[in-house]
């Protein structure tokens, strides 16, 4: 029985693809095979898989074509076998892949060829990384490490729109540092920093997990916070502001720099939007450092 391939789709997959008859014989060879080994399709197919081009071996350096090979036990019984292999790269370098190898079946149910799928290892770690580079790129404040103004206005949309659809309750708290500046111009933007990390720590350390501490920018911070109630939301405000008035950073000296902060909070109202509700915590934010900071006004 002669095999066809999907010439539609399998020739154009990311992933390496090459199928073998009964015998062994290669006779197919995808693009991503040509990327991933170095070698042709017109090089490699019609040839026999025991010839060991690619010279599969495994972790502990067992020539895999002629004793343990997949494609082959997947030939005799059908099973689909999966295994990471090093194969040997037309320059002579190894490359990790992960190999699987499947029965093709006739009419009558006999296997008349097999195809094996492999995966370059090393492109798969390569793009989780850059992925999750990019995400955190994109969420999370580089000094901080907490989550950014920009992930921040993507979730208080989420959080309104839920607000919306199944009057879900949330506050938010608006958060800046006392007398920053002075820090800053006393100590030097290095120390100020500094303040900055502890701060944020303090902040995520005593939330709870379902909240966001986001930093707002320069001393600002902002907070949702799952809270049904004015009440609630002041005694996690208060809480927030005893534990950071209780934080400091310490000189090699033994000298400690102690900061408080003044906070505004305020529960998301029917027909909010990010605006109005922002506004009317950073007003409060405001009143409380207006009159003698280091405090928490909730409304």
């Amino acid at each position: 029985m002669e095999f066809k391939y999907n010439e539609n789709l399998i020739p154009y997959l990311y992933e390496g693809v090459y199928v073998v008859d009964k015998k062994r014989k290669i006779i197919f060879w995808n693009e991503g095979s040509e990327r991933i080994t170095g070698y042709t399709s017109d090089e490699v197919t019609n040839s026999f898989c025991y010839h060991n081009i690619l010279q599969h071996i495994d972790e502990t350096g067992k020539q895999l074509c002629f004793n343990g090979c997949p494609l082959q036990k997947t030939l005799k019984d059908g099973v689909i076998n999966e295994a990471r292999v090093y194969l040997k790269h037309k320059d002579g370098y190894r490359v990790p892949v992960m190999v699987k190898s499947l029965p093709i079946y006739d009419e009558k149910q006999n296997i008349v060829a097999a195809i094996e799928v492999f995966t370059d290892e090393r492109f798969q770690k390569q793009i989780y990384h850059e992925n999750q580079e990019l995400k955190d790129k994109l969420r999370i404040d580089p000094l901080t490490q907490i989550a950014n103004r920009h992930f921040f206005d993507f979730q208080l949309s989420k959080k309104l729109e839920e607000a919306k659809m199944f009057a879900n309750p949330f506050g938010i708290l608006v958060i800046d540092i006392d007398h920053f500046k002075q820090v800053n111009d006393t100590y030097g933007h290095l120390v100020g920093d500094e303040i900055l990390k502890i701060v944020a720590k303090s902040l995520t350390s005593n939330t709870e997990k379902t909240d966001l501490v986001s930093r707002w920018g320069g001393e600002e911070f902002i907070v949702i916070l799952d809270v049904t109630s004015t009440d609630d939301l002041l005694k996690v405000a208060e809480r927030l502001r005893l534990v950071v008035a209780a934080s400091s950073y310490q000189f090699e000296n033994g000298k400690t720099i102690q900061v408080t902060i003044s906070l505004g909070g305020t529960l998301a109202k029917p027909g909010d939007s990010a605006k109005t509700l922002i506004a009317r915590a950073d007003d409060n934010m405001y009143f409380a450092k207006q009159n003698g900071r280091n405090q928490s006004k909730v409304l």
